[in-house]
């Protein structure tokens, strides 16, 4: 009797898997339904999808087009802007120098660079290598990155080593994750000087070059063949439109790598085998006792309890997202550049990868967001929850909520245009600590605004009340106008300056709020 059960219970098991395994198959045909009906509902160029199952790929395929001005297809070697997911490339570098015993995990950053700087002398003792790439420094939401964002900025790595003693921490140090490119672009910097190469360089001939990426490069200067470029593209000014290809600045170890959805299937199953790759996976690029410290929580985030998925936790590893969906863990990234966007999802349990890239800023997070989730949703065995037509409809309202805060802020400039302003009082140089000089002058009987070390940064200033002004930038590649208010000395002579976006929407790296603007003259 106990043996009849047993084998009764070891039946019901191996049928119950059979069952979830038929549930769990995506075809590729499905991948190609959901992202051409995707392509109706977001206003984007191109995409591409890779998909990686039990060691193998089973879809690998671009969409739409590199550029809406050539309306060359895109393809699965078209190279695209993979932005933040470059920073786990920046930790996998990182891994490879702990095990070749030129660093250790916990090493304090001054030991490799002395001249790195924090925002208070126990801080900047304290502050090790797993500080720089976990988002728990206790600055502020992507503070500093207007240092190169927009690109053009003139900002040297000496001057961003320094920069960090001006800042404001906004939490205590190592209690609260907020996202910090800065400080990935100082891993970057380690590692070059540990290396004794570029960041670029190790990037390209330490993980590259030995996965095979031949189509993948550290730096868009690296691209000497750029005919399977993806453009970049916008929707910030209503109709799509082809802007310029964002250029790193100082390192790319924020987000600077170029790749392709072929390539990428390789870097997807180099983590889901713990690091090891080549065809009967003989080769090991790092250890799986560093890739699990990639894969552990270092910095604890909040729970989004949707009790579709059942997930108990979410926090940061070492260039990841990390959470639970049904009981497996899932390990991701996404990544955001003016025209380019990219999203990595892995669930090692299920020995499962994807990767989509689009080149249009705006609508492409809605694509890759429910292009993704309805993909994952069919290998979970859930019900179709509509994710597509929910994000659209997310999409939408979001953006012209946005639209209606900024249509009534610039009805208002426009009811006010023809108020006197003494403009004298507010012409001067006004400097800020860490991100340097603007000049507040006339041009052409207008009252204009410019940073000096940021020269895309540059517009009229148009009253909107009392001594605030409303500035629409020349650069309109991404939503960044802004408010900029004076404050008036008992003369009546403007004295400072403080900005902050007036889109809701406006991203988080234009972090004109951190600004403490004095004047000079």
């Amino acid at each position: 009797m106990k043996l009849f059960k047993n084998s009764l219970v070891s039946v019901l098991f191996m049928l119950l898997l059979a069952s979830t395994s038929l549930k769990a198959q995506v075809s590729s045909q499905q991948i190609d339904s959901i992202v051409n009906y995707a392509m109706t509902k977001f206003n984007v160029a191109g995409v591409a999808v890779a998909v990686v199952k039990d060691g193998k790929i089973i879809h690998n395929k671009g969409y739409g087009v590199k550029s809406i001005e050539t309306n060359e297809p895109v393809n699965e070697h078209t190279q695209f802007a993979i932005a933040s997911n470059s920073k786990a490339f920046v930790t996998a570098g990182l891994a490879i120098l702990v095990e070749e015993g030129k660093i250790n995990w916990l090493d304090k950053v001054k030991d490799h660079i002395p001249e790195f700087t924090m925002y208070n002398d126990y801080v900047e003792d304290n502050f090790n290598i797993l500080d720089l790439v976990t988002h728990r420094s206790g600055l502020p939401l992507g503070m500093g990155d207007l240092m190169f964002f927009p690109d053009g900025t003139d900002f040297t790595m000496d001057d961003l080593l320094s920069s960090f003693q001006h800042f404001k921490s906004s939490s205590a140090f190592r209690t609260k994750w907020d996202y910090d490119n800065l400080l990935y672009i100082v891993a970057g910097e380690l590692i070059a000087r540990k290396s004794g190469m570029t960041w670029e360089a190790f990037t390209k001939t330490r993980i590259l070059e030995p996965l095979g990426m031949d189509n993948t490069f550290s730096s868009l200067a690296d691209i000497k063949d750029r005919s399977n470029l993806a453009s970049s593209h916008s929707t910030e000014t209503g109709e799509i439109r082809v802007i310029p290809t964002f250029k790193e600045m100082m390192n790319g170890a924020a987000g600077g790598i170029f790749s392709n959805v072929d390539d990428l299937c390789q870097w997807l199953l180099l983590h889901l085998n713990a690091g090891k790759y080549g065809e009967n996976k003989e080769k090991e690029l790092f250890t799986a006792v560093n890739h699990n410290e990639m894969w552990k929580i270092h910095t604890v985030m909040g729970v989004n309890k949707n009790p579709r998925y059942n997930s108990h936790f979410s926090g940061y590893g070492l260039g990841w997202f990390l959470s639970d969906v049904l009981g497996n863990m899932k390990v991701e990234h996404t990544g955001g550049l003016p025209g380019m966007l990219s999203q990595t999802i892995l669930i090692p349990d299920m020995d499962l990868g994807l990767v989509i890239l689009t080149n249009t800023s705006d609508d492409g997070g809605g694509l890759f967001s429910s292009v993704s989730q309805t993909i994952l949703d069919i290998y979970f065995g859930l019900d179709d929850f509509k994710w597509i037509d929910k994000y659209s409809d997310y999409l939408k309202s979001r953006v012209s909520g946005g639209d209606a805060i900024t249509g009534k802020v610039w009805e208002t400039v426009e009811n006010l245009k023809d108020t006197p302003i003494d403009t004298q009082k507010y012409i001067g140089l006004y400097k800020d600590s860490w991100f340097g000089t603007c000049e507040v002058f006339m041009k052409e009987d207008q009252l204009w605004l410019k940073f000096h070390r940021s020269p895309k940064l540059n517009g009229p200033l148009k009253l909107y009340e009392d001594e605030t002004f409303a500035i629409k930038w020349e650069y309109q590649d991404m939503n960044a106008d802004a408010f900029v208010t004076f404050t008036l000395d008992k003369n009546g002579k403007a004295e400072s300056i403080k900005m902050k976006g007036i889109s809701p929407n406006i991203d988080f790296s234009f972090d004109f709020h951190d600004l403490d603007l004095k004047r000079q003259d």
